[in-house]
């Protein structure tokens, strides 16, 4: 049996540290089953710990306040990555942020690879932001200041 892996180890921590698209996996509160979410505001603060924000109106606060066990889905760095913790509340508001988000770091349990045999990610998935580049880049920035700063 292989031995668990309980922290980010390299490239997965490096391809960590900028803007990434990941899917987030939460309990329900109503149904009990899986709830997943795709994230781009999140970061390896360091090789334990992710760090994300969310909107506050968001399900995803009412399925941490009820169930604190999270799945972080990460395609990218040759592999798909299940990274699973228990998330902590940071800050129910970032400053420096023209919206009210929620700032969680996750504290990893452990980190999987969850590729199938005899395979690897050639191409990591990419996505494109539908508004405003110059208001997205700033948005984006005011976000990553103020979680790096919570």
């Amino acid at each position: 049996m292989a031995e668990t892996i309980t922290v980010l180890q390299e490239p997965l921590m490096a391809s960590l540290q900028k803007e990434a698209l990941a899917l987030l996996s939460t309990i329900d509160f109503e149904s009990g089953g899986p709830s997943m979410n795709a994230v781009s505001w999140l970061y390896a603060k360091d090789p334990e710990t992710i760090r994300f924000a969310v909107d506050q109106r968001s399900r995803i606060i009412t399925n941490l306040n009820n169930n604190d066990l999270v799945n972080v889905t990460f395609i990218g760095a040759g592999s798909v990555h299940a990274i699973y913790g228990k998330a902590r509340q940071v800050t129910n508001v970032l400053d420096g942020v023209p919206f009210k988000l929620a700032c969680y770091d996750i504290q990893i349990t452990a980190v999987r690879d969850a590729m199938f045999y005899g395979s690897r990610i050639s191409v990591a998935p990419e996505y494109e932001k539908t508004y405003d580049k110059r208001a997205a880049d700033k948005l984006d920035a005011q976000v990553f200041d103020a979680m790096k700063k919570a």
